[in-house]
């Protein structure tokens, strides 16, 4: 990749501004069915015509500037070309936030993340006066809005960037706004539109033959998928969470500066949902999934007892009376490797429905993990297993195989309804269930609870405390 010096200086509010013009070029489209998990990007081969180095663009999504300011400072030093106020800061910290970015990096271009719906004039002066050098607007709000918005730019040297998020027909609305003035689309996917599979990726590929003006790409972006933004064709790539929230901000935003100007000529494919699923959950722990749920979905009474302490899979149920094993036992021939036997045993604790044979029947047949509303036996003998096991109580007192209940219906188990296909996921601090069609995206937003406290963990590594990191005393409820 070859970047291009900069065409003109231009000064607007008292700050020069850097602008970069580039020769237009296309990027190849994908070759080749897509045979396996990989597939290979063929750029143009063009000699005649440069090709533009990316824009990093880190988003500052966060609330408060004494945490923006060194996280900004940190992505810079790794290699983020621009900085953006995002949308929770400004309405956090409001214009304030875009005058000390202004203040901190007078040589960087800021981005406020407006996203103007009214009073465009009025919004972009209040964003242009305060420093920035791109400000952004709804791509939805009325055209009345974007012409305002446009007129108000133009006069204030600063660029108008229009974010597609939520535009029904991306295609005949980018052209629009085009033609209305704006010189930068944002192919945006929301964060909660990413956490059900949508893809800014998508998006980009969408517009990006349909309009002339530069485009930017956001929505979940890292080191990984970056690259393929750019190869889509990108100008902007706009990164968030995957450096302002990693506990090394400096290095996270090094790699993704690197990917994006050494992208590989392969790149993986998405898995599959069920297969992404489950390897997002094996890297989330119990509680970074009940933070995801707003506190559901957690079994009470249910504790950890043995084998592995990492429990990920989907329920096989089986519903049986209080110390007859019959159903709990078939159940495992149920089972396919990966599932979580979820046991309703009327959460009896005087006997036990469950033992050190059937944890090596299970053990032998695949299954990922078992949970018992009841009680278990045997478990010395079980803890020399890797089987995770999971119960509300041991006792030496076995039940009897009467052969009474159901397999793989609707039970209660720790006060949570499980039902058939259900993810189930434990560890010491105890498990949670998670309805199977919010499982992918309740996996999404468990990665993002645990990428938050992350980036905590590290301010507190560096001197601060958790009540100035999470600056209770502004934020409790008045």
């Amino acid at each position: 990749m070859i970047p291009i010096k900069h065409s003109r200086m231009e000064q607007g509010n008292g700050t020069i501004r850097t602008f970069f013009f580039v020769l237009p070029w296309k990027r190849g489209k994908d070759r080749g069915a897509q045979t396996g998990i990989r597939q290979t990007i063929m750029p143009s081969l063009l000699t005649s015509v440069i090709m533009k180095r990316p824009v990093l663009q880190v988003a500052l999504d966060l609330l408060d500037l004494s945490r923006a300011l060194p996280i900004a400072r940190e992505a810079v030093r790794g290699g983020a070309d621009w900085i953006e106020a995002g949308t929770p800061l400004i309405k956090s910290e409001g214009m304030e936030s875009v005058r000390r970015l202004r203040s901190a990096f007078p040589g960087h271009v800021i981005v406020a993340d407006m996203k103007v719906a009214d009073t465009g004039a009025l919004e972009v002066e209040m964003a242009a006066k305060a420093g920035a050098s791109v400000v952004c607007i709804l791509g939805d709000a009325d055209d009345a809005v974007i012409a305002e918005a446009v007129r108000t730019a133009s006069v204030f040297g600063v660029r108008l960037m229009a974010d597609l998020i939520n535009v029904s027909d991306p295609v005949a609305r980018s052209r629009e706004l085009e033609a209305l003035g704006v010189q930068i689309l944002n192919a945006h996917v929301g964060i909660d539109q990413q956490m059900i599979g949508k893809s800014s990726l998508e998006l980009l590929e969408t517009i990006r033959g349909a309009v002339g003006i530069e485009i930017a790409v956001a929505g979940g972006l890292d080191a990984q998928t970056a690259p393929q933004a750019s190869a889509r064709g990108a100008d902007i790539v706009i990164v968030g969470g995957a450096i302002t929230r990693s506990a090394d901000v400096q290095d996270s935003a090094r790699k993704v500066r690197e990917a994006l100007d050494s992208p590989a000529s392969e790149y993986t494919l998405k898995v599959p949902v069920l297969e992404e699923t489950r390897d997002l959950l094996s890297g989330v722990s119990a509680p970074n999934i009940s933070d995801a749920m707003h506190r559901k979905g957690a079994m009470a009474g249910i504790i950890y007892l043995a084998g592995k302490k990492k429990m990920v899979g989907t329920a096989v149920t089986a519903q049986s009376f209080a110390g007859d094993w019959s159903k709990p036992v078939e159940a495992i021939d149920h089972a396919h490797e990966g599932d979580v036997l979820v046991i309703n045993n009327e959460g009896s604790t005087d006997i036990a429905a469950w033992g050190e044979l059937a944890t090596m029947s299970a053990e032998t047949q695949g299954i990922e993990g078992v949970v018992i509303d009841g009680a278990v036996r045997d478990i010395d003998d079980i803890r020399k297993m890797s089987l995770p096991v999971f119960a509300r109580a041991v006792v030496p007192n076995a039940g009897e195989p009467k052969g009474f209940g159901e397999i793989n219906c609707e039970v209660r188990c720790g006060g949570q309804t499980v039902r058939p296909g259900d993810w189930i996921v434990g560890d010491e601090s105890g498990v949670v269930v998670i309805p199977k069609e919010r499982a992918y995206e309740v996996a999404r937003r468990a990665k993002e609870v645990q990428k938050t406290e992350e980036r905590v963990r590290e301010e507190i590594r560096r001197g601060s405390t958790l009540s100035r990191v999470s600056d209770l005393v502004k934020w409790e409820k008045k």
